[in-house]
Order: structure tokens, then sequence, then C-alpha cells
């Protein structure tokens, strides 16, 4: 049984990473390099939360409300392809992580995202046409995009990931320290 101060302090983490998300989306940064896929790799690693996946949900709808929405076929797919990150977090890193699972759970995300989002957009019509050229086109083109997912994904991974395990292990070491 989960006690409320850590059922408090898992919430209270997830707003805090919900509105970094949201600000890393408002500030001026490449197209596609954004920390949405590894907020949902990290939720799924690490939240006691049962609706841990909602988390990339709320930063994209709150950050989408300031930025505009779009259309939404497309936004259900881009929106399913950060779930599927947070799903995969949980199925990949939630027991364990090594440099090996979390590197291959953020290219894993990456490529779906990038499945994900572009079959959504192709699928709109409103970029290319619906056919089995225009879906070729479609991937074709977002080819340059993938880098900076890709590119953003492992930053982020690494940033999240990386961050929390060193407060975790400072945390651990005044717990233990003698004298505490």
């Amino acid at each position: 049984m989960i006690d409320k101060s850590s059922h408090h302090a898992g919430l209270w983490l997830c707003l805090f990473l919900i509105l970094l998300a949201v600000a890393s989306r408002l500030l001026p940064h490449p197209p596609n390099f954004t920390p949405l896929a590894a907020l949902g790799l990290f939720s799924g690693a690490y939240l006691q939360v049962r609706k841990y996946w909602l988390v990339p949900v709320a930063a994209l709808l709150l950050s989408d409300l300031v930025i505009g929405f779009y259309q939404p076929v497309a936004m259900i797919f881009v929106y399913s392809g950060f779930i599927l990150c947070a799903f995969l977090g949980r199925a990949l890193l939630h027991e364990r992580r090594t440099p090996l699972t979390l590197g291959g759970a953020t290219l894993s995300g990456s490529v779906i995202f990038f499945i994900i989002s572009n079959l959504g957009d192709w699928l709109t019509g409103l970029n290319y046409p619906r056919t089995g050229q225009g879906l070729i086109e479609c991937y074709t083109m977002a080819i340059p995009f993938f880098r900076n997912t890709l590119a953003g994904d492992l930053f982020y991974v690494a940033c999240l990931f990386g961050i929390y395990d060193i407060c975790a292990r400072m945390i651990w070491r005044l717990r233990t320290a003698p004298g505490t």
C-alpha cells in the first residue's frame, strides 16, 4: 500500500513535469525537439499514479490551449503516440532501467511517434493525397523532423532520468547517513 505522503509527492511530481513540458513547448525550440516522449517514458517508468499516461496528455493539452489546436484526426494520432510512449515506459522501464533499456525505449518511442503521427497527418488528406504514393511522400518528407525528434527524446530522457537518479541517490544517502 502506498502511503499518503508518497502519493502526494507523486502528484506534485506529475504537476511539476507537466508544467515543465508546457514551458518547453512554449519557449523557442527546434521543430519536434520537445520533452513529451521522454515525459511519457518517465511517467510510465516511475509514477505510481494509475493514470500515468495522462501526464504527457495533460502537457500537450495545456500547451495546445496556448499554441492552438490543429486538425482533430492529426491531434488524435499525435496524442496517441505520446500515450504509447507512456505505456512503453511502463512495459520496458518500470521494473528495470539500464542505459541499454533506456536507449532502446527512447529509440522505440521516437520511431513509434514518427510512424503514428505521420500516419495521422496522411489520413487527414490535407498535406498528402490518401494514396500509397502520398503515404510514401508523407513519411519521406518527415525524415528531417525525425532527427530532431530523436535528438530531443535522447536529450530529455537523459535529463529526466539522470536528474531523478541523482536526486534519488542524494536522498538515499541523506536518509542512511550516520546520525539520522
